[in-house]
């Protein structure tokens, strides 16, 4: 095979014809076998010359000449037909290539890429090197509002382009191990999408607050200090996973939540109508799940009336328990943004319009950085901001069309159904499934997809394929690929920083790319020791500072709930009469109480003091006395001052015949059993 004259390669964009067996030629090889998809190809280098085989490296494109049509291959394997390379003398070598299409001229000359094949290479048909113009009609995808993203791999002077709309329409993933540059190529993204259409609304759920530098002036930073949240627009299963910090939630104890919450809903709005009415109104309305504002002090005062009444007697152990929860919650300094002073009023079109730029002002993009929110409760603030996006769309029929971007996606839908937070998982998976009919896009970036619910995964259109190493994550990424272009993710695990294999329904074929750079000033910047600019040094670092961080020392005000907690255990004390709790002098002493209520630990029970009765063989020396039934009544109904421990069990001396009894402080047992409440005797 003569290929003499072609010791230098042909320039990018070169499409003249020549002569097959003509100097300078593209002729490199010969088709020697094929099959349905793939073929080999043979081909020699003459003296040992590596010039030309440097053309046939694993994951380049070549063209195989059937008549007049160009067939299109991807190059996957190549191998000598000896054990090593002969110097300065011929070696000959076989070539494996996976067809992906071809170059079609129709009866005009128009030349026209195709991801079908209509006539197969034949043995002996010449396979040369592509040409620039083929190369560039391969990777077109045929539509006029396309973005520049990046260069191919094999050919620095083409440009890499995708079709943003069909993008977001199907969704998207970007997947790579740590440092390969995920979150340089989701800003690139980013700013091209909103270049396409400034109408989007972005959200992006940020775990480590790196994005916050990637915008700059388009978009709105929140974090925990200038975060307000309401409780109340948390569902029932969000909330129980706040006061229930991330453990299972009682079943007994979500059953009180589920009847109490409502009503503190109807409390909050103050509705005049009878018992009767409500049930036939506002029943059906209200739920635990409806977004209406309610007060925490109003649902602790409906935990106190139940625990004040006489019926009930089993439940009152876990109403105790979820009240110490509640109030728990309320005084942890990290759920500020839940229960500060701001989420007592109905503030829901407040707080849309801020989290999802409706209208936005010039900023689209909201970048919620979730590193200083506790873990226990990351999940369902996820869940309730890829809710409320979801149905933003869904109420405004489109209007809003909104891309909600998930990094570190498997925390939140991880492959095993048993982890994970379900509401979470349902929220993000409702956007994946049928977020494109209301204009709700979603962006998964994961280093591990393998650990990524794969049912997710599937419903990303394009995905791009940064470098992955571990085998289970490149499994993943191989059965999401279209059969015909299986061979692509062969060199996937040993691709460069910046590199990604695009696949899908925003490119014409798969395709290997080389992200464009970003500006420095554009750069995700994390936390870390590499990219942190900043003043401070070990030597000048504030430790009291750090340190009040870490304690939250800086609690929440809760001054206005507390005073709306005791104006409501006011006014259902008035109504309701059998409390068990002793009632408090002052406001300031309830305070206090309900201060130490979330910091006291319960005293464990105390022991049974000893009696001589209970030593062997002296049941026959203690006689009881025969009225020690009404005794043990007097003794509860008006108990006498504490005797010192040594005469606790001495019976006194009754009074001699004859002599005088001193009268009864306490009068008669009926007039004591009518001033004291009938509880006392029932629990007995």
């Amino acid at each position: 095979m003569l290929n003499n004259d072609f010791q230098m390669s042909i320039t990018a964009g070169e499409q003249e014809r020549r002569d097959e067996m003509a100097a300078g030629n593209r002729m490199l090889g010969r088709v020697v076998a094929c099959s349905g998809s793939r073929a080999t190809i043979c081909a020699t280098a003459e003296g040992g010359e590596t010039s030309l085989t440097e053309l046939w490296a694993v994951g380049r494109l070549v063209s195989i000449s059937v008549g007049r049509n160009r067939i299109v291959a991807l190059v996957y394997s190549m191998a000598t037909n000896q054990q090593g390379w002969i110097e300065n003398q011929d070696t000959t070598f076989h070539v494996e290539v996976e067809l992906m299409g071809e170059v079609r001229v129709s009866a005009d000359g128009r030349e026209d890429f195709s991801a079908g094949i209509s006539e197969y290479p034949y043995l002996g048909a010449i396979a040369h090197r592509i040409r620039s113009s083929d190369l560039a009609k391969v990777y077109d995808t045929g539509k006029d509002d396309v973005c520049t993203i990046g260069k191919l791999t094999q050919d620095e002077q083409i440009d890499a382009t995708i079709h943003v709309p069909s993008m977001l329409e199907k969704h998207f993933a970007i997947v790579g191990t740590t440092g390969v540059g995920k979150s340089t190529a989701v800003t690139l993204l980013l700013h091209k999408a909103i270049q396409a259409d400034p109408q989007l609304r972005v959200l992006i759920l940020d775990p480590h607050n790196e994005f916050a530098s990637a915008f700059g002036d388009l978009a709105m930073v929140i974090d925990t200090d200038t975060l307000d949240l309401p409780f109340w627009l948390f569902r029932l299963e969000e909330f129980a996973e706040v006061i229930f910090r991330g453990r299972p939630p009682v079943p007994e104890e979500m059953d009180i939540l589920r009847d109490l919450i409502p009503e503190a809903k109807r409390a909050f709005r103050g509705s005049p109508e009878s018992g009767l009415m409500r049930r036939t109104s506002e029943k059906s309305s209200i739920t635990a799940d409806t977004p209406v504002p309610f007060r925490v002090a109003d649902l602790l005062a409906l935990v106190d009336e139940r625990i004040g009444r006489l019926e009930g007697r089993a439940e009152k152990p876990h109403l105790r328990s979820l009240k110490s929860k509640i109030m728990s919650a309320i005084n942890d300094p990290r759920y500020h943004f839940m229960f500060s002073s701001n989420t007592i009023t109905d503030t829901i079109l407040d707080t849309i319009a801020r989290i999802f730029r409706i209208p936005g002002d010039g900023q689209p993009v909201t970048t919620f950085q979730l590193a200083g929110i506790p873990s226990e409760v990351v999940n369902s603030v996820a869940s309730v901001l890829c809710r409320m996006a979801f149905e933003i769309g869904l109420w405004s029929h489109g209007g809003v069309h909104m891309l909600v971007v998930c990094e570190e996606a498997h925390r939140y839908v991880p492959a095993d159904p048993n982890l994970g937070f379900t509401p979470t998982r349902q929220a993000i998976a409702r956007i994946a499934k049928e977020g494109r009919k209301y204009g709700v896009s979603l962006g998964i970036i994961t280093q591990r997809p393998g650990e990524l619910d794969p049912t997710i995964l599937s419903q990303c259109s394009t995905i791009f394929a940064m470098r992955l190493a571990n085998d289970r994550d490149q499994d993943i990424i191989r059965s999401a690929i279209p059969n015909s272009s299986s061979s692509t993710t062969s060199f996937i695990s040993s691709i460069g920083n910046g590199e990604a294999i695009a696949f899908g329904e925003a490119v014409a074929v798969p395709m290997r790319m080389r992200f464009t750079r970003v500006d420095m000033n554009r750069l995700p910047k994390a936390n870390g020791t590499g990219n942190i600019h900043t003043e401070e040094t070990p030597q000048s670092v504030d430790l009291r500072s750090i340190v009040a961080r870490m304690r939250s020392v800086a609690g929440p005000d809760i001054s206005g709930f507390q005073s709306s907690y005791l104006a409501a255990r006011n006014t259902s004390a008035a109504a309701t009469s059998g409390y068990e709790d002793a009632p408090y002098e002052d406001e300031e002493d309830y305070i206090d109480t309900l201060q130490a209520a979330a910091q006291k630990a319960p005293q464990p029970a105390a022991h049974e003091p000893y009696r001589p009765d209970m030593l062997p063989g002296a049941a026959s020396a203690y006689q009881p006395p025969a009225n020690e039934r009404f005794d043990s009544i007097r003794r509860e109904l008006a108990p006498e001052p504490r005797r010192p421990e040594a005469d606790l069990y001495r019976q006194p001396p009754r009074p001699a015949f004859g002599e005088q009894q001193e009268p009864r402080r306490e009068g008669s047992i009926r007039e004591q059993l009518l001033k004291k409440p009938l509880s006392s005797l029932i629990r007995r």
